[in-house]
């Protein structure tokens, strides 16, 4: 391992556990905050300086972006696992052709997102019921933020392909550097140039091509096994199919988990644009506790897939139980953090919030901050099948757990007392719910992986 590169790297095939979880895991939240600013920033800019209920044209469409982006992001999963499991067997020649298929894979999909993105954005806003008030807006903004998809994709496969080998450090630093320019530019273009939500898209934009091209310098420039060539893009069949047999799932559980986020978005626009506003920036406070546990997350899947790929297997379940002990240290500190100062948080989001918008923030962040462990929970268990390459069935258990139980709570709970607590309630209990069905299947194939072991090592 060159030098140049070991210093960035996180040991996760020896060494205690819950030092390396959180070497691995505190610049990965710290770069997951920064990616959540950009929008905040966005959020802020407009709420200070921009015309009233911009605020809400830009949180109101998160779950739409989500949606539809965080779907081909979590492709990227499919990426760490393959190119962990690889390094986990020294495997240097599969490393290579898992990160050319990875970059051009991020490309090819990032082209796509901006185009349909781009054209469907304002027949979504419509089929949602987004305020007639704000819904011009919404337009723009998603307009704008999707046409920065190949870059957002970009960055984000070549984050991955870091993370696989133990690197949080360099992709943080990136984002750092491309953090400042969007905050910068969002108050350039909104004060100066007066463009409201396109200039905070743009800013957006600009900011995610500078880390794209920063992450690709990386990769070309690096000394290790997963150093990148343009000359040697390609998508090779082996890799591809088998990113698509972990990425794939990994994306519809991420589409899941959003189209429910659309669905209970269009329930929270039928109480007006007020409670659309409160909701948006109770929302983004709460972000910053959720990409910090899903943070852990990622460093479950590249620990569980290394060590996979090592045939360390009873590393496994302690890796697991760690991940999920700092997941609920994370979820009180950060949750703890932004309950205490939320009155001063929402006053650096809304100028002057109607009494309306301050209850309906104060309302989410009660029901939030004190059970969002439960979300950390399931992402932890998820995120150990993957790396045990199981695809099919956390992507199940999150259907049902989230999807439809949610859909269901809407049609029913929800119809019969249609109040924004009732509403909020029914995501914890769906976290519970799916986190008990996620640890029985871990279980099972746990055991499975065992007795396999256990017949190999009687044969040889």
């Amino acid at each position: 391992m060159p030098m140049a590169h070991k210093r960035f790297k996180v040991d996760m095939l020896s060494g205690s556990l819950i030092k390396n979880v959180l070497l691995f895991s505190v610049p990965l939240i710290l770069t997951g905050i920064l990616q959540l600013l950009y929008n905040s920033a966005d959020m802020i800019v407009v709420g200070q300086f921009a015309e009233p209920g911009s605020i809400g044209a830009v949180g109101s469409t998160a779950p739409i972006i989500n949606l539809v982006v965080n779907t081909f992001i979590s492709l990227s999963i499919g990426s760490t696992v393959v190119v962990a499991n690889y390094y986990g067997a020294g495997d240097n020649r599969g490393i290579a052709r898992a990160v050319h298929t990875s970059i051009a894979v991020a490309f090819v999909s990032g082209v796509a997102v901006a185009a349909v993105g781009f054209f469907a954005s304002r027949s979504i806003l419509v089929a949602v019921g987004s305020p007639a008030d704000i819904i011009d807006r919404s337009d723009i903004y998603m307009k704008i933020f999707f046409l920065g998809s190949p870059f957002n994709l970009i960055y984000n496969f070549g984050s991955a392909l870091l993370r696989a080998v133990g690197d949080t450090k360099r992709p943080l630093y990136y984002l750092a550097i491309s953090g400042l320019i969007n905050v910068a530019l969002n108050v350039v273009l909104v004060t100066v140039f007066h463009l409201g939500v396109a200039g905070v898209a743009i800013a957006t934009v600009i900011s995610q091509l500078v880390s794209s091209i920063m992450v690709l310098a990386c990769l070309m420039r690096t000394d290790s096994a997963i150093k990148l060539s343009i000359k040697q893009l390609r998508i090779h069949k082996r890799e591809v199919l088998q990113i698509a047999r972990i990425g794939i799932p990994a994306g519809i559980q991420s589409a899941l988990f959003s189209f429910s986020n659309v669905i209970i978005q269009s329930s929270v626009n039928s109480f007006g644009s007020q409670v659309v506003e409160g909701n948006a920036t109770g929302s983004s406070l709460d972000s910053f506790v959720y990409i910090s546990m899903n943070s852990v997350s990622q460093a479950a899947i590249s620990f569980v897939s290394q060590n996979y790929g090592a045939r360390q297997h009873k590393r496994i379940p302690k890796i697991m139980y760690c991940c999920m002990l700092v997941v609920l240290g994370v979820s009180a500190l950060i949750g703890g953090l932004i309950y205490l100062f939320k009155d001063p948080l929402i006053g650096i989001y809304l100028s002057n919030p109607s009494s309306q918008e301050v209850d309906t923030i104060n309302l989410r962040l009660s029901v939030w901050l004190i059970t969002y462990f439960g979300c950390g929970f399931q992402e932890v268990i998820a995120g150990t099948m993957r790396g045990l390459n199981y695809s099919i069935t956390p992507m199940i258990v999150s259907l049902l757990g989230a999807c439809v139980f949610r859909v269901i709570w809407i049609c029913t709970v929800f119809a019969i007392f249609p109040t924004m607590l009732c509403l909020y309630i029914s995501y914890p209990i769906s976290w519970a719910l799916t986190s008990i069905a996620h640890h029985i299947c871990f279980s099972v194939a746990y055991t499975k992986l065992k007795r396999r072991e256990e017949s190999i090592a009687q044969a040889e």
